[in-house]
């Protein structure tokens, strides 16, 4: 069971109305219990999981004296827990279907080798070599129930599976799910090598004409008490499920049908089964599809059918689509599909026409549907024909019933026939569409009368109503299209001289802003009006686009397009405008910061050029002068300069007035400080508590709350800003990497978090958590809520940048302890504890697991009812905890390996209780093993406190390394 099964369980441990599910092991210790269980209408564990847990423990290797892993051992306990998974399969009636959903290739595999051992197929023999009509008929009938899931399975694993990704708290199962793959693989190589052979004995079995039968519940028991007539010529072979031979016959053509289908032999063996006619319809019209064998004519075709003939015998009509449009029964991916297959003989020469008209049908249907009309059918409008525009209407008039079609089929197709006239780039179309049946039913004489007079202004010079002149097609392009035409190269341009020539051309033809043409393009606020000021309007389109596209750039990291259109734009303002030259330069200063960010994110370690330190130091000491600023310019310098150390700086150089006009200025100024000061002695402390109160600020409501209009007090606008304060302070925190100011954040919102939830007993821990007050002057003002974020966001967030500090890992196994996340907190703790000993190799260091950390893990293995672990990690403290350790080996419902176990105690007050406790319960086999691990000499208390010692680090080391097996 997964460490986040055994939360779940750990939790609804305390459900009264949810019975408890039966273990494996209770089967073992009562005959009746298995049948009687399989009885119930719902039994937990369903048959399926029955299967898996009783060969699961029966395939458990065991360990000899030398400490050797050796194979399952051949006893009366594992030879019963394969007899009880048996009796299971038998249960289900050896239902290939059910049992292929429920269980893996492995456990299957091994299930139906167990009952070719049971019955008797004799060993090393290949089974193409043997004589069915010879043999026992239960023998028979597992080699051909093997044989058949043998190519089942070779055709199941051809099918494409989706590959899910493991969750963050599945990350530890990442090993088992590779050794389960491997072992899959492993296997069917090994079924396809031999797939020739399992066709061999399928068809040799259509031969036998006598009745089979397999084995049941019954037939097992009397196998379990006389093993040596189990399979002869006796009552137990004939006592079993009947299964004609006409049944037989028609389960393996099946199967056998479905290898060839998948080998490419579509023309063998498909023939009818009452249990699976629907699974065969579709192989059926397959094959019939891909041997040519469908006939036009035959009125039993679905549409598929009709299709495919039509296409076989090269009739490309396209009568079937129109008619799906009012059936919508074929589904809209397979006709895209039947158009990319003609799309492509139009490649090679040809169907053109038909390609139309299919594109045509398939966009009323898409418009009926209410889908996006695709990007093919605009493309076919551009320069249309008056034959496919008749034709449009006509698929148009086909496709809608206007008697039984629903109002919302209705109000589609007005719209599609209003996008259609708006598409239309040639008035006498347009006019074909207008004076249309279909057109002056659907539409209101109002709304026709509106879009024809939007279509007269389109084009005022040409009568919508008259028929075209010969010579329409000479008329030169209108300036709109030209001027549109132009806007779109605007849009794309990332080139500043071509960005500058194409409004000098627009500008040239219509005098209107340009810089409005797309909506996307955006510059901060604080610089627009500044920019709108521009008296000339073709330089104010210029800097207002370079601006905008350069800082699209920057987002999507393109820094070097960003530095050309940057640089334009310098030149640019540089010649009327002081103001804009040093926005443009602090604007650059950015995007360099960024870039040399983004490149130590990605890898570099190379340290700023001294002239960029020396730019962000002239940002920080600039004087202001009615300049607008930008404060994620001053806050991104802030996060550099910290990152590179460069504390004494911040807390000497900066000029009080930029510090007054950008908080983030002064927040870094108070980390700066702070971590100059650290470790430090307490009257130097003053920083800390200076930068304690700016980020309890950071977190407060204010008391100013808002009435509504009934006089009770609205909190939620509040809350909405204190989060959206937050938000913006976790937005500056993560530019931040240097580890010792994160760590100083980490320390001062775990010291707050604490503060405020006020549980002394589940405190986080972090370090120079001793420099912070201990308490809050108005803790009713503090949002609590918005302080959990943001401590867990601040340590996720640094363990991103160094998953091995061992501190953070602590800080963040904490947090999930305490929010009673024990599967994850264990994950953690291991971590931190494996990251400062080379994963265990050494002994872990007293200062990471403390006596508390260590109670921790011991109170996580405890709810996940892990009690084996617990009693272990008892003997890790300073002083074992004996009374800890016996309670949870009392405990009898463990969900963890129990005596895999024993041979990580060294303490043998520990291992004799645990003897006794075996003994008490009857536990022979236990008990032999707790006595086992006592006997070993160098646990024998007379050896030197050396030899005991070096056998505790011994287990200490194994023990947390198969931890951190089970929650990594």
């Amino acid at each position: 069971m997964s460490a986040e099964a055994v939360d779940r369980v750990a939790v609804s441990g305390s459900r009264p109305s949810t019975p408890p599910q039966t273990s494996w092991f209770e089967f073992l210790l009562d005959e009746m219990l298995l049948e009687n269980h399989l009885q119930k209408s719902h039994p937990d564990p369903v048959p399926v999981q029955l299967v898996i847990q009783f060969l699961e423990q029966a395939a458990k290797p065991s360990v000899n004296e030398q400490n050797q892993v050796q194979p399952p051992a051949d006893n009366r306990r594992n030879r019963t827990l394969k007899l009880l998974a048996l009796k299971v399969a038998a249960h289900l009636k050896w239902d290939l279907d059910v049992l292929e959903k429920g269980l893996t290739i492995p456990v299957l595999n091994m299930l139906l080798n167990e009952l070719l051992c049971v019955s008797k197929v004799p060993p090393g023999v290949k089974h193409v070599d043997l004589d069915l009509s010879t043999l026992p008929p239960t023998t028979a009938m597992a080699v051909i129930i093997y044989n058949r899931w043998a190519i089942r399975t070779i055709v199941l694993s051809s099918f494409p599976e989706k590959q899910t990704k493991p969750g963050p708290h599945q990350m530890n199962m990442l090993n088992v799910v590779q050794q389960e793959k491997e072992l899959t693989e492993n296997i069917l190589s090994v079924l396809k090598e031999q797939a020739a052979d399992s066709i061999m004995v399928l068809e040799g079995s259509l031969g036998l004409k006598k009745d089979f039968y397999i084995h049941t519940l019954r037939t097992l028991d009397l196998l379990a008490a006389d093993p040596s007539t189990a399979n002869g010529e006796t009552e137990s072979s004939t006592a079993g499920l009947r299964i004609s031979a006409d049944e037989l016959h028609c389960q393996v053509h099946y199967d056998l049908g479905g290898i060839f289908f998948q080998q490419g032999s579509v023309d063998r063996y498909i023939l009818l089964c009452s249990a699976v006619l629907k699974r065969l319809a579709g192989y059926w019209n397959a094959c019939r599809a891909l041997t040519g064998a469908l006939d036009p004519s035959d009125t039993q075709l679905n549409p598929y059918g009709q299709i495919n003939s039509l296409i076989r015998t090269h009739n490309y009509q396209v009568k079937a689509f129109i008619k799906d449009n009012v059936s919508l029964s074929l589904p809209n991916h397979l006709r895209q599909s039947v158009l990319r297959e003609f799309l492509h003989k139009v490649q090679q020469g040809g169907l053109d026409e038909v390609c139309h008209k299919l594109c045509v049908c398939n966009a009323v249907r898409d418009a009926l549907q209410g889908e996006v009309l695709s990007v093919r059918f605009h493309q076919l409008l551009h320069k249309p024909r008056k034959h496919v525009v008749d034709f449009m209407l006509e698929v148009c008039t086909r496709s809608l019933d206007k008697d039984r079609s629903s109002e919302t089929s209705k109000r589609k197709m007005v719209i599609f026939l209003k996008t259609l006239c708006e598409s239309l780039a040639e008035p006498h179309l347009v006019f074909v569409v207008t004076a249309h049946k279909l057109f002056t039913e659907l539409l209101k004489e109002e709304d026709r009368k509106i879009l024809v007079e939007q279509m007269r202004k389109r084009s005022a010079t040409v009568n919508l109503c008259a028929k075209p002149l010969p010579s329409f097609y000479d008329i030169p392009a209108a300036a709109s299209v030209n001027i549109g035409q132009l806007e779109q190269q605007l849009i794309l341009c990332l080139d500043a001289r071509r960005i500058r020539q194409i409004l000098i051309e627009l500008h040239s033809m219509a005098e209107r802003p340009f810089w409005r043409v797309n909506n996307k393009w955006e510059v901060p606020p604080d610089y627009i009006n500044v920019i709108l000021n521009i008296k000339d309007n073709l330089t104010k389109d210029l800097v207002y686009i370079l601006m905008a596209k350069g800082l699209h750039c920057i987002t999507v990291k393109d820094f070097a397009h960003t530095r050309q259109l940057f640089s334009a734009c310098l030149e640019l303002v540089t010649e009327f405008s002081p103001k804009l030259r040093q926005v443009m330069l602090n604007e650059m200063l950015l995007l360099e910061v960024r870039a040399h960010e983004t490149g130590v994110a990605e890898g570099s370690n190379v340290r700023p050029p001294p002239d960029l330190v020396s730019r962000v130091r002239g940002y920080l000491e600039m004087r202001i002068h009615d300049l607008p600023l930008r404060q994620i310019v001053g806050e991104e310098c802030v996060a550099f300069m910290l990152n590179w150390r460069e504390n004494e700086y911040l807390t000497l150089q900066v000029p009080q007035q930029l510090v007054m006009n950008n908080p983030y200025i002064k927040l870094g100024q108070l980390l700066a400080s702070t971590c100059k000061e650290l470790p430090g002695p307490k009257e130097s402390r003053r920083t800390a508590k200076e930068l304690w109160e700016v980020v309890v600020q950071i977190c407060s409501v204010s008391n100013q709350h808002k009435r509504n209009s009934d006089g009770r007090v609205s909190l939620i606008k509040q809350r909405e800003s204190s989060m959206g304060i937050l938000s913006r302070f976790i937005t500056f925190i993560k530019k931040l990497r240097e580890p010792l100011v994160l760590t100083t954040l980490i320390s001062l919102f775990v010291r707050f978090h604490s503060i405020v939830r006020d549980d002394i007993v589940n405190e986080v821990t972090a370090e120079y958590l001793a420099i912070w007050p201990s308490t809050l002057a108005n803790m009713q003002a503090v949002d609590v809520e918005a302080v959990a974020v943001t401590v867990k966001e601040l340590v996720t967030y640094a363990l991103t940048l160094n998953p091995n500090n061992q501190s953070w890992l602590i800080t963040q196994a904490d947090i999930y302890f305490v929010t009673n996340q024990y599967s994850a907190a264990l994950h953690f703790y291991l971590q931190a504890g494996a990251v400062c000993s080379d994963f265990f190799t050494k002994a872990v260091a007293p200062d990471v697991y403390t006596d508390q950390v260590l109670k921790r893990m011991i109170k996580c293995c405890s709810m996940l009812n892990c009690h084996t672990q617990v009693a272990v990690l008892c003997q890790f403290l300073r002083e074992v905890d004996y009374m800890t350790a016996f309670k949870a080996l009392q405990e009898q419902n463990s969900h963890d390996a129990m005596d895999s176990f024993y041979d990580y105690i060294w303490d043998v007050t520990i291992l004799e209780y645990l003897t006794h406790i075996h003994h008490k319960r009857g536990e022979s086999e236990k008990r032999q093993i707790a006595i086992k691990a006592i006997g070993q000499t160098e646990l024998n208390a007379s050896n030197p406190e050396e030899v005991l010692q070096l056998a505790a680090q011994k287990r200490k080391k194994k023990f947390l390394q198969a931890m951190a097996k089970l929650y990594f």
